[in-house]
């Protein structure tokens, strides 16, 4: 297993601590926001470069919604989530169902586990009524 820390630029650097200051996760669009009002901007392109370098090193999860659009939070935040898939509205799990399970008599000793996602996907109560009624 490999313990040593990757190496970050100073712009993925400054995403992950706006990423750390934040309670729960973060778009690339929020992120861009953040640090355009800040004194080192960069581009939006440059950000979402960034943030999946920050993926593909396992300091950052990211979690895709079913329209496209793409949260981020550091690794150590273990959060999951439900997400309707019809407004897009998400709640936020206690506890991750993931930690029960042991993973490392099923994993591969060529495989370095940086991170798990868990997501479930249904329809809020409102969707579910408006659904039902029409």
């Amino acid at each position: 297993m490999n313990t040593s820390k990757p190496d970050i630029t100073k712009r993925q650097q400054q995403l992950l601590n706006e990423l750390k200051k934040c309670t729960d996760e973060l778009s690339g669009q929020e992120l861009h926001r953040k640090l355009h009002n800040g004194e080192k901007a960069m581009g939006l392109t440059t950000v979402y470069r960034n943030l999946q370098a920050l993926v593909k090193q396992g300091l950052i999860r990211s979690r895709h919604l079913p329209n496209g659009e793409v949260f981020y939070a550091p690794v150590e935040r273990d959060i999951h989530h439900l997400t309707c898939v019809s407004c897009g509205e998400t709640t936020r799990l206690k506890g991750c169902p993931v930690k029960m399970m042991d993973l490392s008599k099923n994993t591969s000793k060529n495989f370095e586990l940086l991170f798990h996602t868990l997501e479930y996907f249904g329809l809020c109560q409102t969707c579910s009524q408006q659904l039902n009624a029409g």
